[in-house]
């Protein structure tokens, strides 16, 4: 007895002492316009227009989580892509106003075609020196712009709760890509050359819900794969994820914030060549679009599940993909003229190669392109993966469906910097516009979408 008496002395004196402290989720949002002044060139992907207007603001919309003194933030801008030199200055400045690292930052643009022009190589063919200096004043501050909205949701940083479910929508989103009579593939079609679509759609609605420890909206955030292009034109425009936002704002309140994150999208848009009756365009399609999918969310609301907190891991891991063969000096000079004749004569398709050429000259080294992908977990129950470019949807659903959490949502044009289109390695024998487009050589998109599975079944916490 005596032997034990100190083993139970000790457990009467543990009961005494204040229990550990359990681990808080704090979550702050913040959005910061990012509307360039009318009159600059807007982005339509290639475009080299001037803008005339604006019919919706475009935002770069934050959401800083913290456990345990682990940050991590994800950053939604209304842009077309956000190419290299943006992606590093702003995280430079993220890293100086807030010290979240830059590899705990997920940048991704929305694939806004109705945003700004911020390609240099494009937005420099414009004749209207006008344009072109309120284009280049705007890139130049772009990035400290994104910084900001991370600051400021920095700063709104509180106790919070996590719950995240899907919805399915399936009537707005179809693959772009269809398998014709003749053995061919192209992007788009006439409905009586057609035998079949090409590939398949995501219908996931992902929804994560932030929300106060007493019920207070403070985020929500969308992932849907549907490409941002349904708005065109002269007007600058946030598309259908600005409807999606109103709604949800109407309902949840002004306080909320709702963060769109594209999925993987490459090859799906919202027309349907199939269908012969009359169909709505540019912002009335956007608003139809867009209320269709934010009654998704709605409903998913009534089905969300709480998310467990207690640990939150953020890595963002290098991937060398290895891309079509460089050109050489003298196809630079000529890609260089080619696209210097966009506007005045230059086939699209040539414009499209020559771009594509000038960035594999820039960032292709030894045929190995340095990108990356990320992700952002919660315990078992949580992950956000950044994955770059513009990627078919084949690669998130391989993502998504060799996730071991119990939610995985995938956001495209994320990481370092814009790859272009990520075609599937069964796409490159047949072609078309993406695959035309596309700096990666057969297997990358495969290559990088293995990359973000096996960071995810590392990430996972095993007992």
């Amino acid at each position: 007895m005596s032997r034990l008496w100190p083993i139970a002395a000790l457990l009467a004196a543990a009961t005494l002492l204040p229990p550990l402290a359990a681990a808080e989720l704090r979550a702050g949002r913040a959005k910061v316009v990012i509307t360039p002044p009318v009159g600059a060139v807007i982005g339509n992907s290639y475009g080299i227009s001037v803008s005339t207007g604006v019919s919706s603001d475009l935002h770069a919309k934050a959401v800083v989580f913290e456990v345990n003194g682990v940050k991590a933030a994800i950053v939604a801008c209304d842009l077309i892509s956000l190419h290299r030199p943006i992606v590093t200055k702003a995280r430079a400045l993220i890293a100086e106003r807030t010290g979240i690292a830059p590899d705990h930052v997920i940048l991704a643009a929305t694939h806004c075609h109705a945003g700004p022009q911020t390609h240099p190589p494009l937005y420099t063919l414009v004749a209207d020196e006008n344009a072109r200096q309120l284009s280049a004043a705007y890139v130049e501050r772009l990035p400290g712009l994104i910084a900001e909205s991370v600051r400021l949701a920095e700063a709104d940083l509180q106790p919070a709760r996590l719950s995240a479910g899907r919805g399915r929508e399936d009537t707005i989103s179809f693959n772009r890509r269809y398998l014709l009579k003749d053995g061919t593939v192209t992007m788009g079609a006439r409905p009586s050359d057609v035998v079949r679509r090409a590939g398949p759609i995501d219908p996931e609605v992902g929804v994560v819900y932030v929300d106060s420890p007493t019920g207070t909206p403070l985020v929500t955030i969308v992932n849907f794969a549907l490409h941002v292009a349904i708005v065109t034109g002269p007007k600058f425009s946030a598309d259908y994820p600005h409807t999606v936002s109103e709604a949800l704002r109407r309902v949840k309140g002004d306080g909320m914030l709702t963060i769109f994150l594209n999925g993987t999208s490459g090859n799906i848009n919202h027309v349907d060549v199939l269908r012969t009756s009359p169909r709505l365009n540019g912002e009335p399609e956007a608003a139809r679009v867009g209320t269709v999918l934010a009654a998704a969310v709605l409903k998913t609301y009534h089905a969300l599940q709480p998310i467990d907190a207690a640990q939150l891991r953020v890595v963002t891991r290098p991937v060398r993909v290895p891309t079509l063969p460089a050109p050489s000096a003298e196809r630079v000079t000529e890609a260089q003229a080619v696209l210097k004749r966009w506007g005045q004569g230059a086939a699209f398709t040539d414009v499209i190669h020559a771009w594509r050429d000038l960035d594999l000259a820039q960032y292709s080294h030894d045929g190995l392109w340095d990108s990356e992908v990320q992700a952002i977990t919660f315990a078992r129950d949580l992950a956000l993966v950044g994955y770059p470019g513009d990627s078919f949807v084949e690669m998130g659903l391989f993502i998504k469906e060799n996730s071991p959490y119990a939610f995985t949502f995938v956001t495209e044009q994320s990481t370092n910097g814009s790859l272009g289109y990520i075609p599937n390695e069964k796409a490159f024998p047949e072609k078309a516009y993406e695959v035309e487009s596309s700096r990666l050589a057969p297997g990358g998109g495969e290559m990088l979408a293995t990359a973000a599975s096996r960071l995810l079944t590392e990430l996972f916490p095993r007992p």
